[in-house]
């Protein structure tokens, strides 16, 4: 496959706690050698503005220009774990509540699929700006998880992220190294609240207003029904990823909770085992 070399975003990291030591990939933007897959190239051409993401399963993020408007188009080799038509249909789904991204078009062929949405106003919560002012940045993270759960109806919502379904799904694609990991999870503790949950709540796919407040949620490929601490957990956790540590506290708080240490640790072994 070829393509062309285009400049790099800066964005920041965002995994598993091995990842964040350095025992495997992390996903964030390329460096400047990085070539765009051919099916954004062979569709956006020279319109093509910026590489903005990269995850280590080979998804690529792009900003680029579509009708002289700016649009986010995201690239899922064939194969991947990604599935861009259901994060189509999810996106659609909470439109109608949240702001998130409106869908252009998403395409399926035999080197992969791409997802064309339009962009959203304000910047990613691990923009440079944003990581300079980690307090104001967590404060707005954790109440503007809880205003998501708040909005996105559960009683109206198709998807579960559900921890059964998680696991089925993770043991389906049959990777030795996830199988072990599930085997040693701990047992489910109890719900505490169903959401709609974000299924991906880390620092970069929330968007920040001028003003410091949440204007936008991106990424819902995973969004279902579950217990509000699969996400929790994992949000403040991504706090230590992106702004270093100390802020989870600030996090749980921001939300309205208290540290819930039997959910944090199953949801975070879930996440990684998953």
């Amino acid at each position: 496959m070829t393509g062309r070399t285009i400049p790099g975003g800066a964005v920041a990291d965002t995994g598993s706690a091995a990842e964040s030591q350095g025992a495997g990939p992390i996903p964030g933007a390329p460096d400047a050698s990085f070539v765009v897959p051919e099916p954004l190239t062979r569709r956006f051409g020279d319109d093509i503005e910026e590489i903005v993401w990269i995850n280590e399963v080979g998804g690529v993020t792009v900003r680029a220009a579509l009708d002289g408007r700016p649009v986010y188009a995201k690239w899922a080799p064939a194969g991947s774990e990604l599935d861009l038509p259901a994060e189509a249909e999810r996106l659609r789904w909470a439109a109608e509540f949240v702001e998130v991204p409106q869908v252009i078009d998403v395409a399926a062929g035999d080197e992969g699929e791409v997802l064309v949405t339009h962009a959203l106003a304000g910047e990613s919560a691990v923009a440079a700006r944003w990581r300079a002012d980690p307090e104001r940045t967590v404060r707005a993270l954790g109440s503007g998880l809880r205003t998501l759960h708040e909005r996105l109806p559960v009683a109206d919502c198709p998807y579960s992220w559900l921890v059964e379904a998680r696991i089925a799904r993770s043991r389906a694609e049959g990777v030795p190294e996830r199988a072990t990991a599930l085997d040693l999870l701990p047992a489910t503790p109890p719900i505490d609240r169903l959401v709609v949950c974000h299924g991906d709540a880390c620092a970069p796919n929330t968007l920040l207003a001028d003003d410091g407040s949440v204007c936008g949620h991106v990424d819902l490929g995973r969004l279902g029904i579950a217990d509000r601490w699969a996400d929790i957990a994992v949000g403040a956790w991504s706090t230590e990823w992106n702004y270093g540590p100390g802020y989870t506290n600030l996090y749980y708080a921001s939300y309205g909770v208290e540290p819930d240490e039997e959910h944090i640790a199953f949801y975070r072994a879930l996440w990684d085992a998953t």
